[in-house]
């Protein structure tokens, strides 16, 4: 640094710095920090706030909200959901932006605790013990109380298959030396693959993999090319890349969200677009999607 040059910003203020920035008192200052309105974190019996991050909660508090006009979705991937936001993005055309970028369930979980996404799309467990399961997921992150849990559709959860392979159970799979694209840990699918494996006596180590995909799709792209010879996954997924499918069970595919998100117009929109005539053609041709719960809103209580 040039002598005389002025000194960059700090990257977190203190609270009388913050007060300052934000032009509040104190008081009211520790109030919004400790209903979590506002971005900040207790370290060492202190609250400190990213100067970034409260930039960021000024341009959402303006007028509306300054980034109302984007929705950017990560966590679990999915093809029905990756068709209606291709649908609805040219649609918007320089009006709005939405994407659609997968992580898998807890990776997209920590983007969204971070305020780096919009909206995440998970699912963990079976769907008997969704609601419990998924609640205690998002009960993790420190955010969670200013979140919301939208149900998007019920998905037939289990393992896809290379072409021309058949198998009577997951059972064989494990115990032979078939060739696995195993997701990465934090994927809803490996956790539904690592329960079903363990209530039948076997556990993921027991299979022989030979790839980790890191999205849905991509594994069933390395099976599509066999470069293995199965992955967990969905029915939907199996039918987009035309290959066979050893069905475990149904699951429950939900989105979390901030409350404030919930009901802009462009989170409204993509919850339309996923129940309308196209989408439900491609749900029924695809196979193994429930879209009768599209839009209900979940208790995290």
């Amino acid at each position: 640094m040039h002598a005389g040059a002025p000194a960059a910003p700090a990257a977190c203020l203190n609270a009388r710095e913050a007060a300052a920035f934000l032009q509040l008192n104190e008081k009211k200052l520790y109030e919004l920090a400790n209903s979590r309105e506002l971005p900040a974190a207790r370290v060492g019996g202190k609250w400190l706030f990213p100067r970034a991050l409260l930039e960021e909660w000024l341009l959402e508090q303006a007028h509306g909200g300054a980034l109302t006009d984007r929705l950017l979705i990560t966590g679990s991937d999915d093809p029905l959901l990756a068709a209606t936001v291709g649908a609805l993005a040219p649609a918007l055309g320089g009006e709005a932006f939405v994407a659609y970028s997968p992580t898998g369930t807890l990776a997209g979980l920590e983007l969204l605790a971070r305020r780096r996404a919009s909206v995440c799309a998970l699912h963990w467990g079976g769907v008997e013990h969704s609601a419990q399961q998924h609640a205690m997921l998002l009960r993790r992150f420190a955010p969670h109380r200013q979140w919301a849990l939208v149900r998007l559709a019920l998905r037939e959860q289990g393992v896809i298959l290379r072409r021309g392979l058949e198998v009577d159970g997951i059972e064989t799979l494990a115990a032979f030396d078939y060739r696995w694209a195993m997701r990465q840990p934090g994927a809803g699918s490996a956790h539904f693959l690592a329960s079903a494996l363990a209530s039948r006596g076997f556990a993921a180590a027991d299979c022989s993999a030979v790839a980790t995909a890191h999205t849905e799709r991509e594994a069933a792209a390395l099976v599509a090319r066999e470069d293995a010879d199965c992955a967990p996954g969905t029915r939907a997924a199996a039918a987009e890349f035309g290959l066979g499918f050893l069905a475990l069970g149904w699951e429950a595919f939900d989105l979390a969200l901030p409350r404030d998100v919930l009901f802009r117009r462009l989170f409204q929109d993509l919850l339309a677009a996923h129940g309308d005539a196209r989408s439900q053609a491609l749900a029924n041709r695809l196979g193994g999607y429930d879209l009768s719960p599209l839009g209900r809103v979940l208790g995290l209580d």
